[in-house]
């Protein structure tokens, strides 16, 4: 049975292949590429670290204030410290990978916060969301650069605005400011990014960006003026105000303008043009050459100043451009040297007939000088005593020549004309008549009414009386006397009036000679009709001076003047 009975068959065990990676891992792994791909992320996407010197942090928070450009977060803040010397704040950013490109040593960074700047409000976004800081590249390339100083104040200009940028020489910057508007044909088309000090801190050089398309209109001999403030004029219409705008009155402006037929090119980038103190200076210069002049005159000049007007026939032609003190041996005295300038060209036809003789408009002055061309000073205001230097011709001015000191053509100057004229005149009578010694008029005349008194009063007086009183009676009895006699006289009336018959007879013939003698047909007749007409004129000629001093009485002191007018 046994023997019968099958063997049984022994399982025998398989090896199967181990796992690799046990499931348990995967989970870490997964964690850990995740991991390696977000900080592989992280740091290529991540910039240099740079640092920001300010003069105040503005509000900036470690760790939550940003670096944007565009709205576009360019960076984070990592630490805000203080400077060794406690001058600065250091800001260290950590910036993107975006940002590379733009950190060049041309690159302006500023902190954004609520502010009024160049005439407009900038920041508000910040009351909700923090300070934060700006940036604004450079179009020019710049070296790459880890450091900066910061701004106060945010650029007056985006980098990216069309335009060009003038440069404009002035003496004085006055009320502009930076962001001022910059005005043509009342559009406001620019503004002022601000200025520097050239040719040893004597003027300033102001930097004015006019925006595309209005920086076609600029041309080479375009002129600009300080258009800041309140213009008020008193004229013949009244009281006049002019201004650019609110803006300019706040802030201060400048404006230009281009001749409309003008052949000279359109200004590049750069270009130089004066900055005129107003529109009036700007205009004055537009009539080209200058000529510089020069006149001493040997009174006070108080009242003239530095920009004072120069006229002819009461219209502006130049301004005064320095008074001083000299001495000159000459005279033996000190002279005050008055410079001006003149536009020649504002005479018409002046200078077109000078270059149609190709003759320089200094030899057109020498001519006007031999005709009596003269400087002298009036008065242009009565209240606050201000004084005008005036050309005038005076007929009569001794002969004088045209010279030249440097660059200035010397003027002659004379006292006559003008208020000033007349009031030296009646200062020159004043002293005179200080001169005379009423002191001793009046003790003069005191003795001579003293010496009247005397003799009215004295015994030889009374007796001159006494003896007229005795004459006066002998009168009255002459007179008494002759009306005693009256009486035969009366009886010789008709012999009397026989008698005058005669004497009117005699007189008829006296008068029948006499009218043949100077009668109408006689010669004395004629002298006297010729005669009669020469009366009357001498009669007219004393009314016309009678008129003539009424009208002009300073005529007694300078005599009639030759304007031809009465």
């Amino acid at each position: 049975m046994e023997a019968d009975r099958e063997p049984t068959t022994v399982p025998t065990a398989t090896k199967r292949p181990a796992r690799r990676i046990p499931l348990v891992w995967i989970v870490p792994v997964l964690t850990a590429l995740i991991g390696a791909w977000l900080a592989w992320d992280t740091f290529s996407k991540r910039g240099p670290t740079i640092t920001i010197a300010f003069e105040s942090a503005g509000g900036l928070q470690a760790g939550q204030s940003q670096l944007k450009f565009k709205d576009v977060t360019m960076g984070t803040v990592k630490s805000l410290a203080v400077s060794p010397d406690f001058s600065q704040v250091i800001v260290t950013v950590e910036t993107t990978r975006e940002a590379i490109p733009l950190l060049s040593d041309k690159t302006v960074f500023w902190v954004v916060k609520p502010q009024l700047f160049a005439g407009r409000i900038s920041g508000l976004d910040t009351l909700l969301s923090g300070s934060y800081i700006g940036m604004l590249p450079s179009a020019e390339k710049g070296k790459a650069e880890r450091h900066f100083v910061g701004r106060d104040n945010p650029p007056v200009l985006p980098v990216s605005a069309p335009g060009t940028v003038f440069k404009l020489e002035t003496r004085r910057v006055g009320s502009i400011s930076l962001g001022s508007p910059i005005f043509y044909r009342d559009i406001e088309v620019g503004t002022v990014l601000g200025w520097d000090l050239g040719h040893m801190a004597r003027d300033v050089t102001v930097h004015a960006f006019v925006r595309a398309p209005f920086d076609k209109y600029v041309h080479e001999d375009s002129l600009f003026w300080n258009a800041s403030g309140l213009s008020v004029k008193l004229g013949a219409n009244g009281i006049q105000l002019q201004m650019e705008s609110v803006k300019a009155l706040l802030l201060g402006g400048i404006a230009f303008e281009s001749n409309p037929g003008t052949t000279a090119p359109v200004a590049g980038a750069n270009h130089s043009f004066p900055l005129y103190a107003n529109h009036d200076a700007a205009k004055t210069a537009g009539f080209g050459r200058r000529l510089h002049l020069l006149s001493y005159f040997e009174h006070s000049v108080s009242g003239l100043e530095v920009g004072a007007d120069v006229t002819l026939h009461g219209l502006k032609i130049g301004e005064v451009t320095d008074v001083g003190l000299v001495y000159d041996p000459k005279v033996d005295r000190i002279v005050v040297p008055v410079r001006y300038q003149v536009e020649g060209e504002r005479i018409a036809g002046v200078a077109a007939s000078a270059g149609a003789r190709n003759v320089p408009l200094g030899s057109v002055a020498a001519e006007m000088v031999k005709r009596g061309f003269r400087a002298t000073l009036q008065s242009s205001n009565l209240i606050t005593g201000q004084k005008v230097v005036a050309i005038e011709f005076v007929p009569d001015a001794p002969p004088a020549e045209l010279r030249r000191e440097g660059n200035d053509f010397v003027i002659p100057s004379t006292e006559t004309g003008g208020f000033d004229a007349i009031t030296r005149s009646a200062a020159e009578l004043l002293s005179k008549i200080n001169r005379i010694d009423f002191q001793g008029i009046g003790k003069s005349l005191a003795g001579t009414l003293k010496g009247v008194d005397d003799t009215i009063n004295g015994p030889q007086m009374k007796k001159t009386l006494a003896s007229l009183e005795v004459t006066i009676a002998d009168v009255q009895d002459v007179a008494r006397k002759l009306d005693a006699g009256a009486s035969p006289a009366l009886a010789r009336l008709p012999e009397m009036a026989r008698k005058l018959d005669d004497t009117l007879a005699q007189a008829n013939r006296l008068v029948a000679s006499m009218n043949s003698a100077y009668g109408n047909d006689s010669r004395f007749s004629r002298e006297i009709d010729r005669l009669l007409p020469q009366l009357n004129e001498m009669t007219r000629s004393f009314r016309a001076l009678a008129d003539l001093l009424s009208r002009h009485p300073e005529a007694l002191i300078k005599g009639r003047s030759n304007t031809g007018k009465e």
